[in-house]
C-alpha cells in the first residue's frame, strides 16, 4: 500500500462544525470521495463527543471554536473513551497557543480552513495511515521559527541538549521522518542519497534516544519542530 492511499474500505467520518453553511460544504465535497463516508454531523464539542462514542467512526474532522465544549476540550474526551480514533483539527486559528493545546490535546492532524481541498484529502490519507498531518503553511512556518531561534523555544527557553546537538541536516531530517516520508522520499526531497539519510536517521535515533518512529515524531512535536 502507498503511503497516500485511504486504506481498504471506506473511511466513516464524523464532522463537528458549529457553522451550517461550512458544515454542509465540507459534507459535500467529502461525499464526492469513493473512500470516503461521512456518517454523522456535530454542532459543538458535547454532540461530537456524543456522537464519536455512539457511531465509532474512524475519523473525527473537528472545528476548534465551537459553543459549549470546544473543539480542543472535546478532543481528549474523545481520545479518552476511544483512542483507536483519528482526529483533524480544522480551524481558521495558526497561532502556536492553538496549534500547540490541540496536539497535546491528541489531535492527529491540524488543517487551516484556508487550506485547499487537496489539502483536506491528504490530512485525510496520512491520518488513515498512522500518520501525524500539519497544514503545509503552519511547517513552513515552524522551520524558519526554529532555525532563526537555535538553542531555544518560542517562548525562549533552552531546549534540552539533545535538541542542541542536532545539525540542521538532521533537524530537516527529523521533521520529514515525523511528518511520515520514506527514505527515498527524503533523498529525493533533500537531493541526497538514500545511505546518507540512513545516516541521518542512525544518528537521530543514538542522539536522542529513541527508538521507533513514533518516539522521533513525539520529540518533534514537543519540540515545536512540527508546530506553530
Amino acid at each position: 500500500m502507498q503511503d497516500t492511499e485511504i486504506p481498504t474500505g471506506k473511511t466513516r467520518i464524523l464532522i463537528a462544525e458549529d457553522h451550517a453553511i461550512l458544515r454542509d460544504g465540507l459534507k459535500s465535497l467529502l461525499e464526492k470521495e469513493p473512500a470516503v463516508e461521512v456518517i454523522g454531523e456535530a454542532v459543538n464539542g458535547q454532540e461530537a463527543v456524543h456522537m464519536a462514542v455512539s457511531q465509532k467512526p474512524d475519523l473525527v474532522i473537528m472545528d476548534l471554536s465551537m459553543p459549549g465544549t470546544n473543539g480542543t476540550e472535546a478532543i481528549p474526551l474523545i481520545k479518552k473513551r476511544n483512542s483507536d480514533i483519528k482526529i483533524i483539527a480544522l480551524t481558521v486559528h495558526n497561532a502556536e497557543e492553538y496549534v500547540r493545546a490541540t496536539l497535546d490535546a491528541g489531535a492527529d492532524g491540524y488543517v487551516l480552513k484556508e487550506d485547499s481541498h487537496r489539502d483536506l484529502l491528504a490530512a485525510i490519507r496520512n491520518v488513515v495511515n498512522g500518520k501525524t498531518y500539519l497544514s503545509p503553511g503552519i511547517c513552513s512556518h515552524v522551520v524558519s521559527g526554529f532555525l532563526s531561534k537555535p538553542g531555544s523555544d518560542q517562548t525562549g527557553t533552552q531546549i534540552h541538549p539533545t535538541w542542541d546537538s542536532l545539525t540542521i541536516r538532521e533537524r530537516e531530517v527529523l521533521k520529514l521522518i515525523a511528518e511520515g516520508n520514506r527514505n527515498k522520499d527524503i533523498s529525493n526531497y533533500l537531493h541526497i542519497s538514500v545511505k546518507t539519510v540512513e545516516k541521518h536517521r542512525s544518528n537521530l535515533m543514538r542522539k536522542l534516544d529513541a527508538h521507533s518512529v513514533s518516539e522521533l515524531t513525539t520529540f518533534a512535536i514537543r519540540h515545536n519542530l512540527m508546530a506553530v
